[in-house]
């Protein structure tokens, strides 16, 4: 019996969409690609480099490469058989119930979901990929988008299209006032006044946030804004750390050129090599001696157990800046062995550290200027001095020369003591040389004292030597550089010369014919910066501008800045990092630039709402759907405090400062208040980047809105919201004193509550107050002085002081 033509046709349709189905889930399984870097190698480096990598290789098994980890082991079976899940032992080890012979041994076991992962990269043919971020930047082309108001910037397209792939749309522009306030802080670190916003709202043109924009980078406070990323970075302090903390003279001068540069908008590649070789370059100036401070930024102990000990941990420290700040790589692993995750040997650690084998440490215990301090006084003036020091010798030595005459007629005790100690040197003289000499000898004698005396009070009258931090004086370079086994160095082992890292694949460099001396530098680090600095770098322009990225967005293209390392966080979008580095680099490597670009996209100018479909979607808003809203930082809440107030000191450049701190802050030291100054409120209300960084002493407010540790380098500050800013914004001296000050410059005395609100609200926030809060600050200083019995200057007080608390002040959209 033939079944009814229904049931023919229902059967055809059921088959059609089954092989439909099935074609679509081959096609997406042919598709889809395991990202080896993303899912593969993280699975390997933290559940199998314990015993099968570059330390320790079990059984004969390496997965630190794919030749290794293909490679027939011990037992004469194979980890990994491309194409052959069932032949892969390493599939059948992590799987296995039986916990003798289940991998790893110890730790966390491999997730179902991780050896899913593994057994279908396997079935794909275990494709290994060299990691993205050392691979030679790529070309991209901007993608043509569905929108064409997202398609005029660069930026919105790479966006856009990423958006749009995950079936997001991006947020609408902010609005205005939000958009204002967002740039004023970015670029300057300071609020704009009210009248600045209302012109702003006003300007209906479409060029009014390009105008804005270019106003804001000729600021000169925009260097003191991006002067101080930068110092984040270099972990820039003014003493030496350790019990005594010592000062770092003139390392002020070394803020004072970073900022200027950003003020220049110095390229970034001129940038990186006047702090690594500005001793080294073609034109030496007075600046790139400054920039060369860079190397004397670190810790400092002046009394090593081990100085031999301590001259490599300084090294190390200069190692592992240099490579995250300017490469975004963690080099300083492989100190003591081959790096576990990045493709760093030893061999390659210790020949980066060949570069600055001439540099000297920051000083030695007595001599805190021969190594640090560069004379960078006038020829004329540095041949004053040098005249006046050879006839200060001359007239030593003519002095010498009768007191030995004397010496010689005196007993064998005055003789002897006149040969130790300078004091007992001194008493013999004192008492029994005239008494050995003759009478034109002795008058002689005393004319030359008076010479010497003349020659002192000349050497007092002459301007002072103008002096710099920075390498003053380098260390000779009498023998090759050693592999030192363990990070020891009482261990030497394998010789090296001065190469570049081997993932980079470049040819070792030819180092020039230079004798290195105290005098003369080795000319490596030259070499070295020129390379770094190279548009060929595949590292140093895609970890610059994702920097400016971060420091725009709030995290980078790739979160972790410092590391683009196998364990650093992905790009989340790849090619848009390349377009901005290439587009970097074809600019004149110009960070102004940048910041135009940046900020002239919609992706900037962005609403920071959120909305239920894209926060359920992607939270951490990866796919920059929005604008991510930002508390203010240490420095900014400071100074805005200041600004509110109209106290702020906006003087350009100079010696630090010092907040008054209180007593109890100043005896946390081993010395209480030792090497903490004194400065008039005048200076004291200047921005917060020219505060005075002692390392055992940082001020206590920026320290609770999570200033960094200068100890390090800081690629990107906490963000903390905790109970102790609170403290200090309603408790805390300084919020006290600002709040007072406020008070007094909005003549709080003189007018009536809610004249009072206005004018508040109008200095802090820089908008014109609504009707409910002038109503609620109304009843709030009148309850203070009704319920609590304050006085009304007191309750006003009170009142500005809670301005300065608000979230709107606080935070930016």
């Amino acid at each position: 019996m033939k079944p009814p033509r229904e049931s023919v046709l229902k059967l055809s349709l059921m088959i059609a969409v089954a092989l439909t189905c099935l074609s679509g889930s081959m096609v997406h399984a042919a598709t889809t690609k395991i990202d080896f870097q993303k899912q593969i190698q993280p699975i390997l480096a933290k559940k199998c480099y314990a015993c099968h990598g570059p330390d320790e290789a079990e059984s004969g098994l390496e997965f630190t490469s794919r030749d290794a980890a293909l490679a027939e082991t011990e037992s004469g079976s194979f980890a990994i058989v491309p194409g052959d899940v069932e032949a892969s032992l390493l599939i059948e080890r992590i799987t296995t119930e039986d916990e003798f012979e289940r991998m790893p041994p110890e730790g966390d076991p491999v997730t179902e979901d991780e050896a899913a992962l593994l057994r279908e990269w396997i079935a794909a043919g275990a494709e290994w990929e060299k990691h993205w971020a050392f691979e030679p930047l790529t070309d991209p082309t901007p993608p043509e988008v569905a929108s064409a108001d997202w398609q005029s910037n660069p930026i919105d397209a790479f966006i856009y299209d990423s958006l749009s792939k995950a079936n997001l749309t991006p947020n609408g522009p902010a609005g205005k006032r939000e958009l204002i306030r967002r740039v004023y802080y970015d670029l300057t670190g300071l609020p704009p006044t009210k009248a600045e916003v209302d012109a702003f709202v006003a300007d209906e043109s479409p060029q009014a946030f390009h105008r804005v924009t270019e106003q804001l980078l000729d600021s000169p406070h925009y260097g003191e804004r991006w002067g101080r990323h930068w110092l984040d970075l270099v972990r820039f302090a003014e003493t030496n750390s350790f019990e005594r903390d010592g000062p770092k003279d003139n390392a002020w001068k070394f803020r004072d050129y970073v900022i200027r540069s950003f003020n220049e908008d110095k390229p970034y590649d001129q940038f990186i090599r006047e702090q690594l070789a500005g001793d080294e370059l073609d034109q030496v100036t007075k600046e790139t001696l400054t920039a060369t401070g860079y190397y004397r930024l670190g810790i400092w102990d002046d009394e090593p157990a081990d100085e031999l000990q301590a001259r490599f941990d300084g090294l190390d420290d200069i190692i592992l800046t240099t490579g995250q700040v300017f490469l975004g790589l963690t080099m300083n692993c492989a100190r003591c062995h081959d790096h576990k995750i990045d493709p760093i040997p030893q061999k390659d650690y210790y020949s980066m550290l060949s570069f600055f084998e001439d540099v000297t440490p920051y000083a030695r215990r007595g001599d805190l200027n021969t190594f640090s301090q560069i004379d960078v006084s006038s020829d004329q003036l540095r041949a004053r001095y040098a005249a006046n020091d050879q006839q200060r010798r001359s007239i030593e030595q003519q002095m010498q020369e009768i007191e030995q005459i004397g010496i010689a007629k005196m007993s064998a005790p005055d003789q002897r003591a006149t040969e130790g100690a300078k004091r007992d040197r001194n008493r013999v003289l004192k008492e029994k040389l005239q008494a050995n000499l003759t009478d034109q000898q002795w008058d002689r004698y005393q004319e030359l004292k008076e010479q010497l005396k003349a020659n002192a009070e000349q050497l007092k009258a002459l301007p002072q030597r103008e002096r710099v931090m920075g390498l003053a004086t380098y260390r000779k370079i009498d023998e090759p550089t050693y592999v030192l086994y363990r990070g020891s160095p009482h261990s030497p082992s394998d010789e090296v010369s001065p190469a570049f890292p081997t993932l980079f694949e470049d040819a070792p460099p030819a180092l020039p014919d230079t004798e290195s001396t105290t005098d003369r530098s080795a000319g490596r680090r030259r070499i070295l910066a020129d390379w770094i600095a190279s548009e060929d770098n595949r590292l140093t322009a895609r970890v610059i501008v994702n920097r400016i990225w971060q420091f725009h967005f709030g995290r980078g293209i790739v979160r972790s800045s410092n590391n683009f390392g196998q364990l650093g966080t992905p790009p989340t979008h790849p090619e848009l990092l390349d377009y901005l580095a290439n587009r970097f680099i074809q600019d004149g490597w110009s960070v102004k630039s940048m910041h135009r670009l940046i900020l002239s996209s919609r992706a900037y100018q962005m609403s920071s709402q959120g909305n239920e479909t894209s926060l359920a979607a992607d939270p951490d808003n990866e796919l920059f759907w929005r604008f991510d809203p930002r508390r203010l930082s240490a420095e900014e809440i400071r100074d805005s405090m200041l600004a509110a107030n109209g106290s702020l000191n906006t003087a350009v450049y100079g010696p630090s400062v010092y907040p008054t701190l209180s007593p109890e802050v100043l005896a946390g030291q081993s010395k209480p208040g030792s090497g903490w100054g004194k400065s008039s409120q005048s200076e004291q209300n200047r921005r917060s980047v020219y505060i005075y960084v002692k390392r055992s002493l940082l001020t206590p407010m920026l320290s609770a809105f999570d200033f960094p540790d200068p100890d390090q380098t800081c690629e990107a500050r906490f963000m903390t919201l905790q109970p102790a800013q609170a403290l200090s914004l309603l408790n805390g001296d300084f919020a006290a004193q600002q709040a007072a000050k406020l008070a007094d410059s909005v003549e709080a005395s003189a007018i009536d509550n809610r004249e009072l609100v206005r004018r508040v609200v109008q200095a802090v926030l820089a908008r014109d107050a609504t009707d409910a809060e002038i109503a609620d600050g109304d009843e709030l200083i009148t309850r203070l002085q009704t319920q609590h019995g304050l006085d009304a200057e007191r309750a006003k007080t009170l009142y500005c002081l809670s301005v300065m608390n608000w979230n709107e002040f606080l935070f930016i959209d």
